[in-house]
C-alpha cells in the first residue's frame, strides 16, 4: 500500500468536509487533480473508501478508519512542527478548540487575549451544543474542549478553571423578581423554559429538580440561551440559564435573576480531552493562558 502524507491530508480534508471540491481548496489543488488522487488512494487501499447517495458524500467503514489514521498522523506532524517551532522560539501552528454555546460569552475574549501574544497563530473555534462538542471529543477531532458537564463514561484529561452558576430568570416587571429567599414550591405553577436535554445547563437543573423531588412544569425546550431569554422577556415563563448567558450580570434585556432557594446551582467549566493524547505546545500554552487570565479574575 503506498499513499502519501499528502493524500492522507485531501482524505482527512474529505472526510471533514463532506465534499470533493471543498476537500480541494482546503489542501488548494484543483477539483480534478483531487478526484484523480482519490481515486489512487482507493486503488491503493484495494477497497471503497466512500460511495455518494444522490449528492451526499458517505465514507465507508474502511474509509472511517482510514480517515482515524489520517488525523492521527496529521496531529502528530503537526504536534511535531509545533515542538520544532518552540525549540526555535517561534509561535506559529494551528490551535482547535471546540466549545458549548454558553461558552461563546467569554471563551473568545480569552482566545483573543491568546492570539495577541502569539501573533502567528491560527484557530479554529467550534460553537456548539454539548452533544456536538462530546462527539468531537469522541472523535478527537480538536486540541482542547470547554464544557461543564464532561462525558463520565470516557477517560479524560479534566481541569475545572471557572464557576458556572445556573440560574433561574423571570421578566423584569415580575414581582418574584423583588423577593428574596423564593421557595421553589412557589414555582410549581409557572410555567418553565427550559434549554434542550443533553445540555450542561439542562443537566444541572434536571439533577437538581430530581433531588428535590419537583417536577416543572415545561413549556417550550429552546436550544440556545438568547431563545430562552428572549421568551422569558416575552412573558412565557420562568427560566434556567447559565449566569454566563447574561453576561454576569443580575439583569439583562428585559430578564431578570430570581432569587429561588437552592439556587445558584454549582457548576464550573472545565478544559478536557482524551487522557491519552499528548497535548501539542501550542495546546499547553493555550491550557496555562486560560488558568492564569481566569486566576486574575478572582
Amino acid at each position: 500500500m503506498n499513499v502519501s502524507f499528502r493524500q492522507l491530508r485531501l482524505f482527512l480534508a474529505l472526510a471533514e468536509t463532506g465534499s470533493v471540491s471543498a476537500a480541494a481548496k482546503v489542501v488548494h489543488v484543483t477539483q480534478p487533480t483531487a478526484s484523480m488522487q482519490l481515486k489512487d488512494i482507493s486503488e491503493s487501499v484495494g477497497l471503497p473508501l466512500y460511495e455518494l447517495v444522490g449528492k451526499k458524500l458517505y465514507l465507508t467503514e474502511v474509509g472511517q478508519e482510514l480517515a482515524q489514521t489520517a488525523r492521527a498522523v496529521a496531529q502528530t506532524w503537526d504536534a511535531f512542527e509545533q515542538n520544532v517551532d518552540a525549540a526555535k522560539g517561534l509561535s506559529r501552528g494551528k490551535l482547535r478548540v471546540a466549545v458549548v454555546s454558553t461558552a461563546k460569552y467569554f471563551m473568545p475574549h480569552l482566545i483573543g487575549s491568546f492570539c495577541k501574544q502569539h501573533p502567528a497563530i491560527d484557530v479554529s473555534l467550534e460553537i456548539l451544543n454539548r452533544d456536538g462538542v462530546v462527539q468531537r471529543l469522541r472523535d478527537n477531532l480538536d486540541d482542547l474542549y470547554i464544557m461543564s458537564m464532561p462525558p463520565k463514561d470516557m477517560d479524560l484529561g479534566d481541569e475545572a478553571f471557572m464557576p458556572n452558576p445556573i440560574v433561574v430568570i423571570a421578566p423584569t416587571s415580575d414581582p418574584l423578581a423583588k423577593r428574596s429567599a423564593v421557595p421553589l414550591h412557589e414555582l410549581a405553577e409557572r410555567r418553565f423554559i427550559l434549554r434542550e436535554k443533553g445540555s450542561g445547563t439542562r443537566m444541572a437543573a434536571d439533577q437538581f429538580f430530581r433531588s428535590m423531588k419537583f417536577r416543572p412544569d415545561v413549556r417550550l425546550e429552546l436550544g440556545s440561551n438568547e431563545a430562552v431569554k428572549e421568551s422569558v422577556a416575552g412573558g412565557l415563563g420562568v427560566g434556567v440559564v447559565s449566569r454566563h448567558a447574561l453576561h454576569g450580570h443580575q439583569k439583562e434585556n428585559g430578564v431578570s435573576v430570581i432569587d429561588v432557594a437552592g439556587f445558584p446551582l454549582p457548576s464550573a467549566w472545565h478544559i478536557v480531552y482524551p487522557a491519552g493524547k499528548k497535548l501539542s505546545p501550542l495546546a499547553l500554552a493555550f491550557k496555562q493562558h486560560v488558568l492564569k487570565q481566569i486566576s486574575r479574575r478572582k
